[in-house]
């Protein structure tokens, strides 16, 4: 059977795509965030539909990106460095045999949760 082997891109409106890509760029390292390619690392990639009623993004959205992250908390320094909140809650992380996770919002409102991936 064909399957899937991996996400081949994400793409959405936005208000002000150039002033998004570049927020994107400057805060998060994607380095070519405006139609180029984006060369990920190899690693784990999560594909789940939540219930409608789901509280763990905001109701008004229909979607949240998941970014996977070496170094949670240099990341969560490097944006607070920058003025931009960084959400964490201790229920997120548990044990941490999932990982570890903080939240943030791009500008136009899409929640955003980085993931570090625990060790394997």
């Amino acid at each position: 059977m064909a399957r899937v082997t991996g996400i081949g891109g994400i793409f959405f409106r936005a208000r002000d795509p150039a002033a998004l890509n570049d927020w994107y760029r400057t805060h998060l390292g994607l380095t070519q965030p405006d139609h180029a390619v984006w060369m990920q690392d190899a690693g784990p990639t999560v594909y789940s539909a939540f219930a409608a009623d789901s509280d763990y993004f905001p109701a008004d959205k229909q979607w949240m990106l998941n970014l996977r992250v070496d170094d949670l908390p240099g990341m969560i320094a490097q944006l607070q460095a920058t003025g931009i909140a960084v959400e964490t809650r201790p229920d997120w992380d548990g044990d941490g045999s999932y990982g570890w996770f903080a939240r943030i919002h791009d500008p136009e409102g899409t929640p955003i949760e980085l993931w570090q991936p625990p060790a394997t």
